[in-house]
């Protein structure tokens, strides 16, 4: 009986463990590989506009109601470190992801010293194998079409650097 628990508990913790990593290299369920450039060059998003472009090309919001980010990154106590993303006039919406753009809704990309992290749909994601040293951690709020949003031509982003151990 012991054993068998034993396999469960691993089953339940590998599992997670798998999610968690494929999560953090930017692979979702919908089988877009948003580290692989190579799955940026073709498709239309569901408002018509190429997929390749939808990454560079920033929606403008409207100044009233923009999207405001701010970030804080904390030691984890078991590994790595948590990111908290604390955003105003904006909702995460994992569900609308790589549709059509909605006022005040999306999701966020991480990157770590320039390079994409992760593609994040809450406030909270876990920083695991940074690496040693003075890392940059940047934020950028996106649209459901993956647009950067923009205000005054600007990205909407957060910034931080953590010394890592």
């Amino acid at each position: 009986m012991r054993t068998l628990a034993l396999f469960a508990i691993g089953l339940v913790f590998g599992g997670g463990i798998g999610f968690v990593t494929a999560a953090g290299m930017g692979v979702t369920f919908d089988g877009h590989d948003h580290g692989d450039p190579a799955h940026h060059g073709a498709g239309l998003t569901d408002d018509g506009m190429d997929h390749g472009k939808a990454h560079d090309t920033p929606i403008e919001v409207d100044a009233a109601q923009a999207p405001r980010l701010a970030i804080a990154v904390t030691p984890d106590p078991m590994a790595g470190h948590n990111l908290h993303l604390m955003v105003e006039n904006f909702a995460f919406a994992p569900q609308q992801a790589s549709r059509a753009h909605a006022e005040g809704q999306g999701h966020a990309h991480v990157y770590v010293n320039g390079t994409k992290y992760a593609r994040v749909y809450g406030p909270w994601v876990h920083l695991d194998g940074l690496p040693a040293g003075d890392v940059t951690i940047d934020v950028t709020l996106n649209a459901n079409s993956h647009q950067p949003l923009a205000l005054g031509g600007v990205p909407i982003t957060a910034s931080t650097t953590v010394e890592v151990k």
